[in-house]
């Protein structure tokens, strides 16, 4: 198998559980945030730099790198870690949740799905083993089975048929996959906000016997409430020994929360995004660096935060950065941001360790996180 997932601790507090992944290019703690890197790079980030807040395993996107450069061009140049020059773990979606974002611009058929690019318009192809061919040219440690992620809201009836046909692409990605040895193809669970069909789901790709499993369709504007509500019926009908993947979330709330209710990994553009629009995450909540306010404001994004961009210049200057456009000043938000949700899992991980993730939540919750 290509990877191992070894459990270390349970928190007795709450069940949380601390954890290792171990691939072919090192290994990662869990719970773990998971960097984006959406066209082989995070964006504003270097390899190194993302080493310094210590970024142990980062994302890149299937769909984005199939239109350009080609995952081709990927596999020659010796997969995503030779390409993009890092030496750790790497995971790749299925392109799936792009596709499908598309909307009216593709078409959903058994054999998979037709789509127009949104960058010429050109059209293409994904089938389950269009996406293993892809992935497996991009050499990702971890990759995903290609599936259907559906709206919030979405019927029964098509939920129902969504991810009954998710699981026979499921069965056909694993069939199709040639590179089992140094690549751990995951399976997600679906079935938007039923937890029927969460069950069925999660009971359906059992069978199929994934190396790790990933719970997909959520934080797409279903209320925090139901998200919980499927994970608590989901995640206890996972393997122990496999690791539990929520796509797509990045909040520090949902990450705590998902924590406490046994995932082990994370992923989510978020706090790139917001840095690049002149948003930090801090201590006390959300920060628009950007306001007018801060303007004669000389002290750091957070004063308890000890990254690079909070140790060494003011709000004010990051301020000035963003309104004049100088690169650095989004590389200065989005280091911090980075830095922030990772230190945060760090202090996930040693509340876990110490028996006291839900007095931590609790703490946390009642300074920042409820501000998100």
């Amino acid at each position: 198998m290509a990877i191992r997932y070894e459990l270390i601790k349970k928190c007795k507090q709450t069940g949380a559980r601390l954890g290792r992944v171990h691939t072919p290019h090192g290994s990662f703690d869990t719970p773990a945030f998971m960097p984006v890197g959406t066209q082989a790079s995070v964006k504003g980030m270097s390899p190194d730099e993302l080493k310094k807040v210590d970024a142990q395993i980062i994302l890149s996107n299937t769909y984005h790198l199939m239109l350009r450069p080609g995952s081709d061009i990927v596999r020659e140049s010796g997969g995503l870690h030779g390409f993009m020059n890092w030496d750790r773990p790497v995971l790749t979606d299925s392109g799936g949740f792009q596709v499908f974002s598309l909307g009216g611009l593709r078409s959903i058929k058994e054999e998979g799905v037709t789509f127009k690019s949104h960058v010429d318009g050109s059209k293409h192809f994904i089938s389950p083993e269009v996406a293993m061919q892809i992935q497996n040219d991009l050499g990702a440690d971890i990759i995903m089975a290609f599936d259907e992620c559906i709206p919030y809201p979405c019927g029964h009836d098509y939920a129902k048929k969504s991810l009954e046909r998710t699981t026979r692409w499921a069965e056909r990605c694993k069939q199709a996959h040639k590179n089992t040895e140094k690549q751990a193809l995951f399976g997600i669970v679906q079935g938007g906000v039923y937890k029927d069909l969460r069950v069925q789901s999660a009971n359906e790709l059992l069978e199929l016997d994934f190396p790790g499993y990933a719970i997909g369709g959520l934080s797409v504007g279903e209320p925090a409430e139901d998200m919980y509500a499927m994970l608590e019926c989901t995640v206890p009908l996972l393997p122990e020994d496999r690791p539990r993947y929520l796509m797509g979330v990045g909040s520090p709330d949902y990450l705590i929360e998902g924590a406490i209710r046994g995932i082990d990994m994370f992923d989510c553009v978020l706090p790139t995004r917001i840095g690049r629009n002149g948003t930090v995450m801090t201590s006390r909540g959300r920060l628009i660096v950007r306001d007018a306010k801060y303007a004669r404001d000389f002290s750091p994004m957070d004063p308890e935060c000890g990254c690079y961009a909070c140790t060494n210049f003011t709000r004010a200057y990051i301020r000035h950065l963003l309104k004049v456009n100088e690169v650095l000043g989004i590389r200065l938000t989005t280091w911090h941001n980075l830095s922030f949700l990772l230190n945060l899992m760090k202090n996930v991980r040693k509340a876990i360790i110490e028996d006291r993730l839900g007095d931590f939540r609790n703490s946390f919750l009642g300074t920042m996180g409820k501000k998100w």
